[in-house]
Order: structure tokens, then C-alpha cells, then sequence
């Protein structure tokens, strides 16, 4: 996999390259069910600016930046998009420094390979991409980090997907409290288990659904589930319950040091080659909201970042088990 890491205060000529680049193969999954299954653009533009309104000016820009067509600006809101799945396990070490650790499963084919990291409406952000301006995994200047998994529920409802929701928090919050009232009320359009962890090591996880209310948990680890297990097949093929159980025990009955615990996401049960069935371990991310790092790593490679001297760069990373 080809990785990036690429910087732009404003939106401006390299995003809008980006997109030119990505768009071809957003549209064809953005179009896999039909142009009449998507909402239109005044719905996408309705919901935003009920759920989301501080993005309104961003989300105009960025359209204008795409080309200003009805289709790039319909994929841009991430309202209703057609389903996806994600394995991934996230857990918060709560140590002197504490740390959030994630490992993100998914289809290599299917994903932007790129950090991102942005100034835009003042708020400092760099994070994992996911459709080029939502995050699958981030952090912000006010030293709050954020990741997601799949909740492992079937059910598709009326909601935004959850990158843009990541991406709405990181923008507009500053403490994981304040995290969790986002989480509370945004719509989403599947089930998805967001982590929060804020400079005060304060944390929370979101348990966000479309079909009942989200579920505001003290839970330090995440996998693909809720508070049970819902989508028996799913849940044995992934494993979810089985990380859940380690991690938890990483976490509590043997409390590993920070670079052991860290370590663990790297090797069996974390960390998936399962690419012949759809996806396995693209990448493991660190996150340390109080200094204002991260790293993404692979076996043998790590890649440190920060946000007060981001560096662009590119990195060429062999994923074991990925054609």
C-alpha cells in the first residue's frame, strides 16, 4: 500500500486534487445501488444543516472545489450512503500518558491510505481519511482523539455515515463530554462503537445506532459489537467477542506497560490477515492527545507524526497477507 500524509490549512488546490484523483471510484460505490437510492441534494443539505450546521460553510466549499456537481455534493454530505462493513478493535491505555490504540480492519482496495491534517474554520485536525474529508481515527488541536469500529448490526437507517461524524466532532469539540453529547444526537446510518479520549484522560465510548438511542458507556475497549451480540455470524467470524476479552485483560487482570499493550495490536488475536475475505489489520494507530502525536504502525515499520510540525511524506508498506 502507497500511504500519504499530505497538509493543507484551507481547503484549496491540494484537496482539490485529491478528490479528482478519488472521485472515479467514490462515485461507482456511491452509484452501486442506484442514483434513485440516494437522497437528493437538497435532502442531503437539509439534514446537514439540521445536524451539523457549523459545517455548512465547509461543506459549500468543498462542493465548489469538487465542481460544484450534484453528485460530488450529494457523496460530500455522507448522508445515507450505501452500507459498509469494518472489522477493528480500539482501546484506551490509562496510563501516566495516556494513549489510544486502534487497529483498523477493512478491504485495502476500498480505502483512501492517507492522513490528512487541516486548519480548516481555525481547528487544527489530522486523522485518518475516509472519503476525503471524513475520519475513520483523529485527533485535534484541543487534544482530543477519536476512532470507530462496526457495531456489528445489520440494520441500515437515516443517518450520516460515521467518517462525517468523526470529522463533526473533531471540529467542534474540544472534551470528550462534549464528544459524547455529539455522538448523543447526530443521526447515523449504521451501528458504530466511537471512542473518545481528551487531554484530561477523560473517555467515553459511543455506542451509536440507527434504529434507538446511542449508548454513552465508560468503556475503555471497543470491538464489533454492542452490549450483545446481535449478528451471531459476524461475531464469530471476526472474532469480536474473543478481542474484547483480551483487551480487557490487557487492560485489568494483566496490566501490560504502554509498549507492550501497544505491541499486542501488531500479533493474533488484534491484528487479522483475513484479506481473501474482505478485509484484515490495514494499519495500527497510536494516538497521545496530550502531546499531539500519533503513529501509525505495521510489523517492522513505525510512522510518528505531530501535529505542531506535520510533516508530508509518503510510505510504501508491504501488509502481510494483502494481495
Amino acid at each position: 500500500m502507497l500511504w500519504r500524509a499530505m497538509t493543507e490549512d484551507l481547503p484549496g488546490p491540494k484537496w482539490s486534487g485529491l478528490f479528482a484523483e478519488y472521485w472515479p471510484d467514490y462515485k461507482r460505490w456511491w452509484l452501486k445501488e442506484g442514483e434513485s437510492t440516494r437522497p437528493t441534494y437538497a435532502q442531503c443539505r437539509r439534514a446537514m444543516k439540521e445536524h451539523m450546521p457549523e459545517l455548512i460553510p465547509l461543506y459549500d466549499e468543498l462542493c465548489e472545489l469538487a465542481g460544484g456537481g450534484d453528485l460530488a455534493a450529494r457523496f460530500l454530505s455522507f448522508y445515507c450512503p450505501p452500507p459498509y462493513l469494518a472489522g477493528c478493535s480500539q482501546a484506551i491505555w490509562t496510563g501516566r500518558e495516556p494513549v489510544m490504540v486502534r487497529n483498523y480492519d477493512y478491504n485495502p482496495n476500498a480505502f483512501d491510505s492517507l492522513v490528512l491534517h487541516t486548519k480548516w474554520q481555525g481547528r487544527q485536525v489530522m486523522g485518518t481519511s475516509d472519503g476525503l474529508w471524513g475520519m475513520v481515527d483523529g485527533m485535534n488541536d484541543a487534544g482530543l482523539a477519536i476512532s470507530l469500529t462496526f457495531g456489528g448490526r445489520r440494520i441500515v437507517g437515516d443517518g450520516f455515515g460515521v467518517p462525517l461524524i468523526l470529522r463533526y466532532v473533531l471540529q467542534t469539540c474540544e472534551t470528550a463530554e462534549e464528544a459524547g453529547r455529539v455522538l448523543a444526537r447526530v443521526p447515523t446510518h449504521m451501528s458504530y462503537n466511537v471512542t473518545v479520549l481528551d487531554k484530561k484522560r477523560q473517555y467515553l465510548t459511543a455506542m451509536m445506532a440507527p434504529d434507538r438511542p446511542a449508548v454513552i458507556t465508560h468503556a475503555a475497549v471497543a470491538t464489533n459489537h454492542q452490549e450483545n451480540v446481535e449478528w451471531v455470524s459476524h461475531a464469530r467470524f471476526t472474532a469480536t467477542v474473543e478481542r474484547e476479552r483480551f483487551l480487557l485483560q490487557r487492560l485489568t487482570l494483566h496490566r501490560d506497560p504502554e509498549d507492550k499493550f501497544i505491541g499486542a495490536f501488531l500479533k493474533p488475536p488484534l491484528y487479522s490477515t483475513a484479506f481473501n475475505a474482505g478485509f484484515g489489520t490495514l494499519y495500527t494507530a497510536v494516538y497521545r492527545p496530550r502531546l499531539k502525536q500519533m503513529e501509525l504502525r505495521w510489523p517492522g515499520s513505525v510512522w510518528p507524526l505531530s501535529m505542531k510540525q506535520f510533516e508530508e511524506g509518503m510510505r510504501r508498506i508491504q501488509i502481510p497477507g494483502a494481495a
